[in-house]
């Protein structure tokens, strides 16, 4: 009978930049799975030194000297227990990203990683030599092989592996989340392991990292394929697996974690996202502006989940177009969430600007303009506390918003962190829903009432836009799949509306440019993904 190998999956979540503290994280967690899991074998995230995506801390001068000396540090501190560890690493000049194997004071062999991702969020090829050779060491007198991320969803990689007659596949991972990844990554490493005939263990890392955020949810699968084991998602874990390598067996020590639905899951990333991004930057909390509507019904909610109630500051602007409807509502949502909740009226600062720039707006009549600038003054109101305080501000714009410019640049706009950037707004009506099942957090009121800015009487959104269930549709076509104005009209869209919509994305690219990161939960997000020029000639048209 073979004897069985026990190897453990760190999920960790890790600071870019922060070389020494994730070294110490590192330690720590090898040290734990030797002493309490009894592994032979512990796997690290991809790049987990130096914390993924590392970006041009890639071409600072000094980082091959801060590598060496945490590898220093891991071959003298940790005994006992082989380690699979990512790092950037220099080899005659040329940087790679590397999957080292340590053990007892040792790096036993290193392997490049082969297939560099080039596309949406990625961009290693900036940084990064693409390794030619693949990895395998021996692991108790069995072969097993290495892998990093992307070399999992190329065939190439994986037929090597099994050329060399690997048992066992290990793959470390910095994937980030989208809502259609954790599928995508079930199916392929089903059929990965069937193409090697062998068991293969997947370790991702979790946390957010300014737009992206990693899910974790690590798993294992056995040589048929099937899945015998899935991790937790948006939260660190440490798994432990006893492994027949002859047999092609996984049998995991801890149950399968069952994965949360779409609007879990979503919520988690907004709310793991925002809690990253305040903590790792180090704010003492959040402020928003509350207007009494979903967006920022659904920001504050989620800004509750992320810190704790008494890291969170609601402000009422209201101002002469203020409905008390939205002054009540936004008043008994701070009381259900437990935040400070504050009222400023706009109305003082409007009349004093608009008095500065009565000489500069005479013979002109009254437009958005005068919207726009009541907007600026509550992003004033907001930056000024956010200053004082040490508090971020949390911008509330949804997706749809966003594409189509239903925003005010240096006004709503104005902060630094927008929790719904790469929210549709009719998903953001579902995450109220979802955040109601769970404890009282939204007035129903809120999410049953039209919605509006409020910047004109009696003005609703659908007033300039189609409804938002048409304009999410017909946005997901445009921007997230590419489709062209008369494709989306073939679909079955009036033309008028899809040439409006279709313009006003095009035109308020600069807009874009200018917003707040934000969390990426699909697979086109403004920003890291979908980067236009906003000077073109483009036609959308054909």
């Amino acid at each position: 009978m073979s004897k069985p190998i026990r190897v453990a999956m760190a999920q960790l979540n890790l600071l870019v930049g922060d070389i020494p503290g994730n070294t110490a994280r590192i330690i720590e967690t090898a040290c734990k799975a030797r002493d309490e899991l009894n592994a032979d074998l512990v796997m690290f995230p991809e790049l987990a030194l130096s914390g993924y995506p590392p970006e041009d801390l890639l071409l600072r001068p000094s980082l091959e000297i801060r590598i060496e000396q945490a590898l220093e540090q891991v071959l003298s501190e940790v005994q006992g227990i082989t380690l699979l560890l990512g790092y950037p690493r220099y080899r005659n000049g040329a940087l790679y990203n590397m999957l080292g194997v340590i053990r007892d004071g040792e790096i036993l062999t290193e392997y490049a990683k082969q297939c560099l991702p080039n596309y949406q969020v990625f961009d290693e090829k900036r940084y990064f030599v693409a390794g030619t050779e693949p990895g395998v060491f021996d692991l108790d007198g069995y072969p097993v092989g290495l892998s990093v991320c992307e070399d999992i969803w190329h065939t190439a990689p994986v037929q090597q592996l099994k050329a060399a007659g690997v048992r066992l596949i290990l793959n470390i991972n910095a994937s980030p989340f989208d809502s259609k990844k954790a599928e995508q990554r079930a199916d392929l490493l089903a059929r990965q392991a069937q193409t090697a005939g062998c068991p293969i263990l997947y370790v991702n890392q979790v946390g957010g990292q300014d737009e992206l955020i990693f899910d974790g949810g690590s798993q294992a699968v056995d040589a048929a394929g099937r899945q015998v084991f899935a991790g937790a998602f948006f939260e660190e874990g440490l798994y432990a697996f006893s492994i027949d390598p002859v047999l092609g067996q996984v049998t995991p020590e801890q149950p399968t974690i069952e994965a949360p639905s779409f609007e879990k899951s979503v919520y988690d990333a907004l709310v793991l996202g925002v809690r990253d991004y305040v903590n790792k930057n180090g704010f003492k909390g959040v402020v928003l502006g509350l207007s009494g509507g979903i967006d920022s019904a659904v920001t504050a909610a989620v800004a509750v989940d992320a810190l704790g109630a008494d890291r969170v500051e609601a402000v009422m602007m209201p101002f002469r177009y203020t409905s008390s409807m939205s002054v009540e509502d936004a008043a008994a949502e701070a009381d259900l969430l437990g935040i400070r909740h504050s009222v400023i009226s706009i109305e003082p600062m409007y009349e004093s600007f608009m008095a500065a720039l009565a000489d500069e707006f005479a013979g002109t009549k009254p437009d958005t303009t005068e919207e726009n600038l009541q907007a600026r003054c509550r992003g004033v109101l907001l930056m000024a506390i956010s200053n004082k305080k040490g508090y971020l501000v949390l911008t509330t714009g949804n997706k749809s918003e966003m594409a189509v410019g239903y925003s005010t640049l240096y006004g709503d706009m104005a902060g630094g962190f927008d929790v719904l950037k790469d929210v549709p707004k009719t998903l953001v009506y579902r995450l109220a829903s979802y955040r109601n099942s769970l404890s009282p957090a939204i007035p129903q009121r809120v999410i049953d009432r039209p919605p509006s800015a409020e910047l004109a009487p009696d003005q609703k959104d659908q007033d300039s836009l189609p409804e938002y269930d048409v304009l999410d549709k017909i946005l997901e076509l445009y921007v997230e799949r590419d489709f062209s104005a008369r494709a989306i009209i073939d679909e079955g869209f009036a033309e008028a509306d899809v040439n409006r919509v279709v313009r006003l994305v095009d035109i308020n690219e600069y807009k874009r440019r200018q917003s707040p990161v934000g969390p990426r939960l699909t697979q086109r997000g403004f920003g890291r993904d979908r980067r236009y020029p906003i000077t073109s000639g483009w036609k959308p048209g054909e």
